[in-house]
């Protein structure tokens, strides 16, 4: 088994797109011609846009859409980087809203939280060290 793909169903797909290459420096992989599914080249995982209709098609019991207007969903894309201040700074240049300012954990890792013109929780954190284990 191998974790391959996050999809996050999405208002448009295109505009999705286009924000996460500005806001995040992601390249796209491609959007589908009806756009209403999209990729991002992304690392080992993909992350995957589609429409609301096409999860309305996917999915006869439904599913919950997000709302910018409410709480974000218990669930968030973690992105890390080394240069934490000014990627922050980009996402919310780019349209992301601050939703947790950053910080530096115990652990010595500087975290902060956006969120995404969906509404989507993102993560922009420094790589976590690796404590070093005793031989």
């Amino acid at each position: 088994m191998k974790f391959a793909y996050t999809i996050l169903y999405v208002e448009n797909v295109t505009e999705t797109i286009e924000f996460y290459e500005k806001a995040f420096g992601f390249s796209r992989k491609f959007i589908t011609p009806e756009n209403d599914y999209g990729e991002l080249v992304s690392g080992e995982t993909t992350i995957a846009f589609a429409s609301l209709e096409l999860g309305v098609a996917n999915f006869n019991k439904g599913f919950e859409s997000i709302s910018e207007s409410n709480k974000p969903f218990g669930v968030e894309l973690a992105f890390t980087t080394d240069n934490i201040e000014m990627e922050f700074r980009k996402a919310i240049e780019a349209g992301a809203s601050e939703y947790q300012p950053l910080v530096e954990k115990p652990w010595g890792q500087k975290v902060g939280y956006v969120l995404d013109k969906n509404g989507f929780l993102i993560e922009i954190c420094t790589p976590i060290e690796s404590p070093s284990l005793p031989n």
